[in-house]
């Protein structure tokens, strides 16, 4: 079992990392999710989001999750083999948290090196993008 703290992470460098460590055959749990960054203009990665949010139908889909630690896990889905039943149970061996559980507060967090490495000073957090899709957990 790996703990990883996701704070100052960009989402999509830490989504890989933890991707390759769940087909390795670990269980991941990622704490403090929505404080993960992503990269780039604000208003154009909100209106990103925004479109994936709405893009579909109410009732038949695609749905895509308004809670900043359901985004960051279907980032990570987004990089497993989702279709075959590798990807899915690697992928059940993923779990996020909004801030940090008390069963995993006394257990030392990791950080991904290679996830904190920002090259510019434009980011916005998971928070950020989930209290403007409406989320009512921040």
């Amino acid at each position: 079992m790996i703990v990883i703290d996701a704070t100052g992470h960009v989402a999509g460098r830490l989504a890989t990392a933890v991707a390759k460590k769940l087909l390795q055959g670990e269980t991941v749990i990622v704490v403090n999710a929505e404080k993960a960054i992503v990269s780039g203009d604000r208003w154009t990665v909100l209106e990103h989001y925004e479109v994936k949010r709405y893009r579909g139908d109410v009732r038949s889909g695609p749905f895509f999750p308004r809670r900043a630690d359901l985004i960051l896990k279907r980032t990570v889905r987004g990089m497993l083999p989702y279709d075959h039943t590798i990807g899915r149970d690697a992928y059940h061996r993923l779990k996020c948290y909004v801030g940090v559980p008390k069963e995993y507060a006394e257990i030392k967090a990791e950080k991904v090196e290679a996830a904190l490495r920002l090259k510019s000073n434009r980011f916005v957090t998971l928070s950020e993008i989930a209290g403007h899709m409406g989320s009512k957990v921040k």
